[in-house]
């Protein structure tokens, strides 16, 4: 949801001002508004994101109620789920428009606008989750000269974190044809969760060239760098042979794996994007686009693997909270992707009706080269309260390294069919060519093929504030068997995975108020692994199973009185597992980490007596779900409150924003999710109280 926030007006510390947004235009829709649009979307703005401190992904994208968290760890890249669907961490990320790998840590410091866009993956991807996609919007030059952009950010917490960074923006040349935006960032992280110190670094810039009035070239580009000890979870406590219970809520300031000779893991990213933009005749419109990524990681974790015990498909905790320590290193891992697009939009006149067209090739390469091996070696046992019996070993495993060529050919079409109701098509077809190897040279595998993905909407204005809509569309995922010796059909790839999803919804938009409601319902082919599946050669076959079936309903409001402004979500989510033939007892189960449904509300008053001042509260809530795939163990739900006060004013003639937030106001202990990964279930504890002091100078 867009939460609207008060800005400075004229740097005058007596006259503080709300301010209109433009329509927002989603990208990759020919331009409609949002208001206009067959989605449902969620657009996390810049104030918002400013005053949330958000510096993650998932930081924003909490505040809306389809989204939870898919085996998030503190200190490593974003895991998310949306709709019930965890998002693919390759394909299920934009930059610009243009796909990136979010396998890395992305900062939020150049950031302008997150946008969610809700189960239409097939429209905007060749192949990706059916959950959604989230497209990272960059900080550009201001639009006219007399706008500089001079902000200095301070910021201190959560925990002992310390942040510093520069905003800076501005035009320059003759006719101020030249834009720039420049950020920079460093923060010292020593968060709430102890012994977990590291860094980061940011360095940022956009920059826009106005040629003439019909060509116009844009650039942009980011160095990030982190670095940071990680975090893993805590698991079930076994119980007698075959039993597993759910421990008591933990203190969640406990990092119960760091080890002395425990190393951080590094995250490098450097992504640019250069664009022209030319205006052709009546109105039409032609783009290219070039992205690339270049990332480099040294995955480093030392985590708790559980105690073997005599339930055969998982690991757990022992019932004195006894667990092994192993230590992960893969040093020297190497992502990259390019991607080159160019897209033709326009208007024209067919049959009496008004087509607003949009055609778009584009060419991506993914490549991930693996260093030859990664170390798996255990430390000892220990305790969740502490100690260590050293009983090291050394194992070092061969790696896989892929490379993905795609070549995607989209058609939209708007067609007007009325002054009220219009129709919506599409057609990507892509082809694939995907290739994988160990780095021994082994096992090599090859996977080529093609595939198409409609979709369709149609959308009427009831009233000039009011439309409803209706719309059908296809995704879908090309997976392939992990490539290790323990699977028959190791590294083959499998029959596509063909989501379907069909919404409807109804949108409301006023000048003090704003509303959705949208009835989803998603199906996709489900995977099992039929046989032992141990660690022995052979020992398990991977194949589809059945279908994941998602159906549910999204709501959204937004409402702004004289001084108050609130608004919420709420999601309610019925995920089930169908038509399993393998995994038979699988049918009719929720899936495992899935929330039943989840509550979001914030509410902001702006001071009368107190110009500039203006105070908030935001409320999460998430229902209980599964932590085994039967349910016999569930995570009960939880509710946290956060509280923000904000106060526009000057210092010494420079206007300044002050900041206090306070999250988890009752310092409440819960268990926050439950992942299955790995062969185990997992239990990651919420944050407890903290707080985060920011100082931004408007100079």
């Amino acid at each position: 949801m867009t939460a609207t926030s008060s800005v400075w007006a004229q740097q005058n510390p007596t006259e503080i001002t709300i301010t209109a947004e433009p329509p927002i235009r989603v990208s990759g829709f020919d331009g409609a508004p949002l208001q206009e649009l067959p989605i449902s979307v969620s657009t996390i703005n810049q104030a918002t994101l400013r005053d949330i401190g958000a510096q993650r992904v998932t930081d924003a994208l909490r505040l809306d109620a389809s989204v939870s968290d898919s085996y998030n760890l503190p200190a490593y890249w974003d895991k998310l789920s949306v709709r019930g669907f965890a998002l693919d961490n390759r394909y299920n990320y934009r930059r610009e428009g243009l796909p990136i790998s979010a396998e890395t840590i992305i900062p939020m410091d150049n950031k302008e606008r997150i946008e969610l866009l809700k189960g239409t993956s097939g429209i905007q991807s060749g192949t990706s989750s059916p959950g959604g996609l989230v497209n990272y919007l960059v900080k550009r030059a201001p639009t006219s000269a007399e706008k500089n952009i001079r902000d200095v950010t301070l910021s201190y917490g959560p925990g002992n974190n310390r942040l510093v960074a520069a905003d800076l923006g501005g035009r320059f040349g003759q006719d101020a044809d030249f834009g720039y935006r420049f950020n920079v960032a460093h923060e010292d992280l020593d968060p709430y969760i102890r012994d977990t110190k590291g860094y980061r670094n940011l360095v940022a810039l956009a920059m826009d060239w106005r040629i003439n009035n019909s060509n116009r070239l844009e650039w942009e580009f980011e160095q990030s760098h982190h670095t940071q000890i990680g975090v893993n979870f805590y698991s079930l406590l076994s119980s007698g042979s075959t039993q597993r219970v759910l421990p008591p809520t933990v203190d969640g300031t406990r990092n119960i794996t760091r080890q002395p000779n425990s190393q951080p893991g590094v995250f490098d990213g450097l992504t640019g994007t250069v664009r022209l933009k030319h205006q052709l005749n009546n109105g039409w419109t032609w783009q290219t686009q070039y992205g690339l990524q270049r990332l480099r990681a040294d995955d480093r974790l030392t985590y708790a693997s559980g105690c073997s015990s005599a339930i055969s498909d998982s690991f757990c905790l022992s019932p004195m909270g006894n667990f092994e320590i192993r230590d992960y290193t893969s040093e020297n891992e190497r992502r990259k992707s390019d991607a080159i697009q160019t897209e033709l939009r326009g208007q024209v006149q067919l049959g009496g009706l008004e087509h607003s067209v949009q055609l778009s090739l584009m060419r991506q390469r993914q490549m991930n080269q693996m260093p030859y091996s990664y170390s798996d070696n255990l430390v000892g046992m220990t305790n969740i309260n502490g100690g260590l019996t050293p009983t090291p070993d050394d194992n070092t495993y061969r790696q896989t390294s892929s490379t993905d060529y795609s070549t995607e050919v989209a058609v939209n079409d708007r067609v007007r069919l009325t002054d009220r109701t219009q129709a919506w098509f599409g057609l990507r077809h892509t082809q694939l060519s995907r290739q994988s190897i160990q780095t021994d040279g082994s096992a090599a595998v090859q996977d080529i093929r093609g595939v198409s993905t409609p979709w369709l909407a149609l959308s009427h204005q009831l009233t000039p504030h009011h439309l409803v809509y209706a719309s059908y569309g296809q995704g879908l995922e090309a997976r392939a068997t992990p490539n290790t010796p323990n699977y028959t059909n190791a590294g083959q790839p499998l029959p596509a995975l063909r989501s379907t999803q069909r919404e409807v919804g109804i949108k409301s938009q006023g000048t003090r108020d704003s509303w959705q409601i949208t009835w989803f319902d998603i199906t996709r082919p489900a995977i099992s692994d039929s046989g032992v599946c141990n660690t022995n050669a052979g020992s398990c076959t991977q194949q589809i199973d059945g279908q994941a079936h998602h159906q549910g309903i999204e709501l959204n409001a937004q409402r702004h009185l004289s001084r108050w402004s609130m608004g919420g979500s709420a999601t309610w989510l019925d995920a089930k597992r169908e038509n399993a033939t393998v995994q038979t007892d699988l049918n009719g189960q929720r899936p495992i980490n899935v929330p039943k449904y989840i509550l979001r509300g914030m509410a902001e008053y702006r001071s009368a007596s107190m110009v500039g001042l203006r105070s908030g509260l935001r409320l999460s809530h998430e229902g209980e779900r599964n932590v085994t795939e039967y349910g016999d163990i569930m995570l009960p739900a939880w509710t946290t409150v956060d509280a923000t006060t904000h106060y526009d004013t000057k210092v010494n003639h420079v206007a300044s924003t002050w900041t206090l937030a306070i999250n988890n106001l009752a310092n409440k202990h819960y268990w926050r999710e439950s992942p299955k990964q790995y062969g185990q279930y997992f239990l990651y504890p919420g944050a407890p109280r903290t707080i985060r002091a920011t100082i931004q100078f408007h100079l």
